[in-house]
């Protein structure tokens, strides 16, 4: 996400920062007991001004939300959404989802929100598209068993990579739709979605649960990246 600089950008991140865990790493595997014991953990990877995630942890207060992007501009706004809404059940994280096996422990989230994520569309930076299978591996590692992967875009070509790459990746499909809103708004909309619809695009969207791999299988499957 591109945004022009922020005037005041510290003293605003400042005001704001209950809402941001500066050391993911610490909380692994006690995210729940340190935040929110008892409640299923959901992370958005790509928040952008996070109108998406701050929706969800508005209606469900039940459940524990983690959000996260690397684009400060972004975040601040997201965390000042969070703190003008008094939530107490959603935190943010600076970063990427490279880093995602440094912070959650194997099988430590319930579901993930992969929302209109760059489509890198150039062959060569296949590897870079968050649904490709280096990546899938990553989010096999900290979802649980049965856990999901619920992914919208505006890119119909992203949207068949990705299909191919959960099919492949030992997660199976379900609420596969190649336009979400036909019928009217479905649900919550982020920011890119809203605009999308006014201007009648279709929206792509599915469910990703992760499934058991074969034995046989495992031996081909991509390790998760790690830092080092």
């Amino acid at each position: 996400m591109r945004m022009r600089k922020k005037p005041n950008l510290v003293p605003r991140m400042e005001r704001c920062a209950r809402f941001l865990i500066k050391q993911p790493e610490a909380y692994r595997g006690v995210w729940r007991d340190a935040l929110a014991p008892g409640r299923t953990l959901s992370l958005e990877l790509g928040c952008g001004k996070g109108r998406f995630t701050a929706a969800l942890a508005a209606r469900n207060p039940e459940n524990l939300y983690l959000a996260m992007d690397r684009v400060p501009e972004a975040l601040v706004v997201a965390m000042e959404c969070a703190s003008a809404a008094s939530l107490s059940n959603l935190y943010f994280i600076s970063g990427d989802a490279g880093s995602l096996c440094d912070w959650f422990s194997p099988g430590e989230v319930d579901m993930l929100y992969i929302n209109f994520c760059d489509p890198w569309p150039r062959k060569r930076h296949a590897k870079r598209r968050l649904t490709h299978a280096n990546f899938l591996a990553i989010y096999r590692n900290v979802l649980r068993e049965g856990g999901e992967i619920r992914f919208k875009t505006d890119n119909e070509a992203l949207f068949d990579f990705s299909l191919e790459q959960f099919a492949a990746n030992g997660f199976s499909l379900s609420s596969v739709s190649r336009n979400l809103h036909a019928g009217g708004p479905a649900d919550i909309m982020t920011d890119y979605e809203e605009k999308f619809y006014s201007q009648g695009l279709p929206i792509f969207r599915c469910v990703a649960v992760k499934t058991p791999i074969a034995s046989h299988e495992k031996e081909h499957a991509e390790k998760p990246m790690t830092r080092t």
